[in-house]
């Protein structure tokens, strides 16, 4: 047996494309001690039947970050490492059979153009230029980027893994990791030919991670899907125009059939994502092998037949094509189709990096994103889009097979401000209060799991999911959601505010270790206020709302999803003795919030002063008979509580409030009036893309003390932000501007939105972004673009726009 290191820094599991870049860009970095275990040869996973398209497009920023950076990488990554490479930049084309969906080319356009690519959105007369064998009569347009194309995945892997090795790291092949065992404060993975100590470990094991996770105690929540792509041999008239050209065609993707169609040699490829999918390896008669290596499904031809029939509508050319083979791989899935990049939730110094759904075009991004986890702690873009901790404990494997087979199912589906996935919902034992909600007529999203009124519809209101299929801001919520608001500026309203993240710092030194964590003064006991946590960048990690019990007991409140994320921020690091806990199945919350939410509320409490002050905290008395505490604030701007109590108090809470004439209201009559008040959202307006005095939070931070991030945002205000956020008044159209929707001044690009809707109180589209800090004056003129159209906007004053002195809500 050939001998590897019984040490090294980094042991990486996995010898995909991933696993690889991984590796590569870890050793770029200097962390040559390095050893990737791969029990077959490289690529022996789902790399080997990858199909090896290289998209940039993606509606999220921060994947669309990664596949930009992928693309450039293996365009100089063969010279950069003598390996050659067969990787064409093609261009391609997405069809688009609808005005929906040319919008959604149109703002993926402009966040191109933002990242410095140039994608171009076409009218169905300039398709046929490009792709002289397609039918266009039924298309509204189609999205040109001359940056996609395809790769060989092996020649890529092996490419990387070259790199890697000239710079000195190691890769053992035919040595499959075997276990992991903690010792100390290193892992021990063990292999057929000996252990290896190392100080840190990452799981790049594709389809395969789920049963490596299972070493660390930790189950990935992950399912795997059969996907099919068929090869065409040689058509004669597409030779012919090749040679003429000198070029192949753009690979065509027809996304609302849901194909891709790409030349292949002279010939085709073809693959569909169909809507009858299969999943694999879920049953007793069908379990997961213990080596899948270089193998395929049985061909299952039968569920892709309306594909091939309409692929070969559109491009006829492609009836002529003989098919010669059919590739039947396994690909791994997440519950949103999103990889999982980053530290592996709960366990030290363990790091994912795997379940790539589109490993080729991601892994370049991927391995750099990895590398900064693991060598730096931070990643230069935020990254939540993938981190693992975004998926809680309620993502179980039946749960990860419904959500990873309706992402399949619509792999090119539009994500519509208004619309909710119904798959594997709901995937919590709800709280008692649901029922009621029901009743009340709410329509429901997920937040981690758990189900919240996004509205409540009436009699006669349309609540099908193809209501939702639209960008435009108007829909039957949005009737309801304007008498919401109105009912909370005007009386009172209230809110379930179901599944809040709370999490107890507890034991002696807790509260200075929580103090020590944020930039912000922790409120004294009996009243709560905002925290915010900086990386030593400055940068925003997160917000949490806090309350102090005793000097060794600290109570904080988060988003739903940030749990995870915000329970490890909390713990790392933390003297002996302080324990952080999660407590978020353990109570409901209430919000009574508007000007006569007093009057509701003073027949039902007793205990409790009502007169107390904004930000003040009541521990002890009732609500309709029920203990509950009471916390004077409100997310909506308005005079309020929040009302924490045990689940199964709240229906009979609910009960008394809405019957003391307080109308239910939901999360977009919430959204719409927290961006009144200019208060920021976790992973929109508040993310690590920022620091926190470009997010306007100074105002927050305590210079006094220590903190994490002090000296970056010291140095910052010394030079001044070179952005600032700013709050927009947008004159916008049928459509409130998406996250990151482009702010342009002057024929320059000069910012971007970081949240948009409707404000009802103010009966104006309100936009919050992040703009050239020279350009911050109330008054500026600019110009949002949103779907492709610029529209006007104006800075607006550094105060809310809705009850600039807070008198309503101190009232």
């Amino acid at each position: 047996m050939s001998e590897i290191p019984n040490s090294a820094r980094v042991v990486i599991i996995g010898g995909g494309v991933v696993g690889a870049s991984c590796l590569y860009h870890l050793a770029k970095a200097g962390w040559t001690d390095c050893v990737l275990l791969e029990k077959n040869e490289l690529t022996a996973g789902s790399t080997w039947h990858a199909a090896g398209n290289v998209p940039t497009f993606s509606s999220s920023w921060s994947i669309m970050n990664m596949q930009r950076y992928s693309a450039e990488l293996y365009r100089a990554l063969g010279a950069a490492v003598d390996y050659p490479m067969n990787y064409h930049v093609t261009g391609s084309i997405r069809l688009g059979h609808s005005r929906e969906r040319l919008q959604e080319f149109q703002r993926v356009a402009g966040m191109g153009r933002y990242q410095g690519m140039d994608l171009d959105v076409l009218g169905p007369e300039e398709i046929r230029a490009r792709y002289p064998f397609v039918e266009t009569h039924d298309l509204t347009g189609a999205l040109f980027d001359p940056n996609d194309g395809d790769i060989d995945p092996a020649q890529l892997t092996q490419a990387l893994a070259k790199g890697a090795r000239d710079m000195g790291a190691t890769i053992a092949r035919f040595c499959p990791a075997t276990g992991a065992r903690r010792d100390g404060d290193d892992w021990v993975i063990s292999t057929p030919k000996g252990d290896i100590r190392c100080e840190y470990v990452v799981n790049a094991a594709g389809y395969y991670a789920r049963e490596v996770g299972k070493w660390f105690g930790r189950d990935v929540p992950m399912m795997v899907m059969s996907h099919q792509y068929m090869l065409f041999d040689t058509v004669p008239e597409l030779e012919a125009w090749s040679k003429e050209v000198g070029h192949k065609l753009p690979l065509l993707r027809d996304v609302d059939s849901s194909y891709y169609l790409r030349q292949e040699k002279h010939g085709f490829n073809l693959g569909p994502y169909e809507r009858n999918c299969k999943a694999h390896w879920i049953t007793p008669d069908d379990p997961f092998p213990e080596d899948f290596s270089f193998q395929l499904y049985p061909d299952d031809l039968d569920r892709l037949e309306w594909h091939i029939n309409d692929a070969m509508a559109r491009v006829p050319l492609l009836e002529k094509a003989p098919l010669v083979k059919n590739i039947n791989g396994p690909i791994p899935y997440t519950p949103d189709g999103n990889p999982l990049i980053g530290p592996m939730p709960g366990v030290p110094n363990a790091f994912e990096a795997c379940v790539f759904t589109f490993g080729i075009c991601q892994g370049g991004g991927a391995g750099k994103v990895l590398a900064e986890w693991v060598t730096d702690g931070q990643t230069e873009w935020d990254m939540w889009s993938c981190d693992p901790r975004r998926f809680t404990e309620h993502c179980d494997q039946e749960y990860c097979i419904a959500k990873g087979m309706e992402v399949y199912g619509h792999e090119y589906g539009m994500h519509f401000p208004h619309h909710a996935w119904p798959a594997g919902r709901p995937s919590r034992a709800q709280p008692p209060l649901y029922e009621n909600l029901k009743k009340a007529g709410a329509v429901f999203g997920a937040f981690n799991g758990w189900e919240r009124a996004l509205w409540f519809a009436q009699k006669g209101d349309d609540t099908s999911e193809d209501s939702t299929q639209t960008w435009q801001r108007q829909g039957p919520w949005f009737a309801r959601v304007r008498e919401e608001c109105q009912a909370v500026r005007d009386h009172c309203g209230v809110l379930a505010i179901t599944g809040f993240s709370r999490l107890c710092v507890e034991g002696s030194g807790a509260r200075a270790w929580v103090d020590s964590l944020t930039a912000s003064r922790l409120p004294r006991p009996g009243r709560i206020g905002l925290a915010y946590f900086a990386d030593d960048k400055g940068r925003i990690v997160t917000e949490m709302s806090v309350s102090v019990q005793s000097d060794q007991k600290v109570d904080l409140i988060t988003a739903a999803v940030a749990g995870w994320h915000d329970a490890e921020w909390l713990a790392k690091g933390a003297p002996s003795g302080v324990t952080v806990t999660d407590h978020t199945e353990s109570t409901e919350c209430l919000l009574v919030t508007g000007p006569k939410a007093r009057d509701v509320l003073a027949p039902l409490v007793q205990g409790h002063d009502l007169t107390a002050p904004w930000l003040s905290v009541s521990q002890t008395g009732t609500v309709a008979g029920c203990k509950a505490v009471l916390a004077r604030v409100s997310f909506a701007g308005e005079l309020g509580w929040e009302i924490h109590c045990a689940p199964q108090d709240a229906p009979a809470i609910w009960q008394a409030i809405t019957s003391a004439g307080a109308r239910p209201f939901g999360m977009y009559a919430l959204d719409s009036l927290r961006i009144e008040k200019g208060y920021r959202a976790w992973k929109g307006d508040l993310s690590t893309d920022y620091t926190l005095l470009q997010g306007g939070l100074e105002r927050f931070i305590d210079w006094s003390k220590e903190f994490c991030g002090k000296a970056a945002l010291e140095a910052e205000k010394a030079q001044g932000p070179a952005k600032c956020f700013v709050t927009l008044i947008v004159e916008a159209g049928d459509c409130d501007p998406p996250y990151m929707s482009t702010l342009w001044h002057d024929g320059q690009v000069v910012g971007e939105t970081t949240s948009g809707y409707w404000g009802h109180r103010v009966d104006a589209c309100v936009a919050l972004g992040m703009l050239r800090a020279d350009l911050a004056a109330p008054g500026t003129a600019l110009e949002v673009e949103i779907f492709g159209t610029r529209y006007p906007a104006k800075v607006q004053a550094d105060k809310p726009l809705w009850d600039p002195g807070n008198d309503r809500l101190r009232g």
